[in-house]
């Protein structure tokens, strides 16, 4: 039971709240009337470095895996493109140069350059023509790191992707 006198109210809640481990409240320092006020915002100030200290790294850091993600898409549907073509035309010349250019189109539409891309091809059995041949087309993309101030000289690479499309030429074309 708390006690009733006004002096004797303080101690026990002082002892109630070491009991349920809040912290205790002890007033002011003698002589001090309340908080300094060389402290004043001081929070603000603090609170914007830091945010700003973690947050553009971490905004860097989600642009970047959203651009590697990006090339990602582009080289599955590069390659998927560049096979379908490929196993479409009527010799292996005009294939190979419409599959590098279908290729090249669909990692255009991701806003990829094509300096950054490599198409192969390569057929199972040996004749890319004949009916029944599996073609392979495979794309790999170098994707760049986003914002870089330097020039080509100097090109940081955030990752390399890559991606293969198999088709089957079929019997009647």
């Amino acid at each position: 039971m708390p006690p009733s006198s006004p002096n004797a109210v303080q101690p026990f809640l002082t002892r109630l709240r070491v009991v349920l481990c809040l912290p205790v409240d002890t007033g002011p320092a003698p002589g001090k009337a309340g908080p300094a006020t060389g402290e004043q915002g001081s929070a603000v100030v603090e609170f914007t470095f830091l945010a700003l200290l973690l947050m553009v790294p971490l905004v860097y850091f989600i642009i970047t895996m959203g651009q590697i993600q990006g090339g990602s898409f582009a080289v599955v549907g590069a390659a998927d493109q560049a096979a379908k073509v490929y196993v479409a035309q009527a010799d292996t010349q005009s294939a190979q140069v419409a599959a590098e250019q279908a290729a090249l189109i669909a990692l255009a539409d991701y806003g990829h350059p094509a300096g950054n891309a490599q198409i192969s091809t390569s057929c199972e059995p040996s004749d890319c023509q004949a009916a029944g041949t599996a073609v392979t087309v495979t794309v790999n993309l170098t994707v760049p790191l986003p914002f870089v101030p330097f020039g080509d000289g100097f090109r940081l690479n955030a990752s390399e992707v890559e991606a293969s499309s198999t088709q089957m030429v079929g019997r009647f074309r």
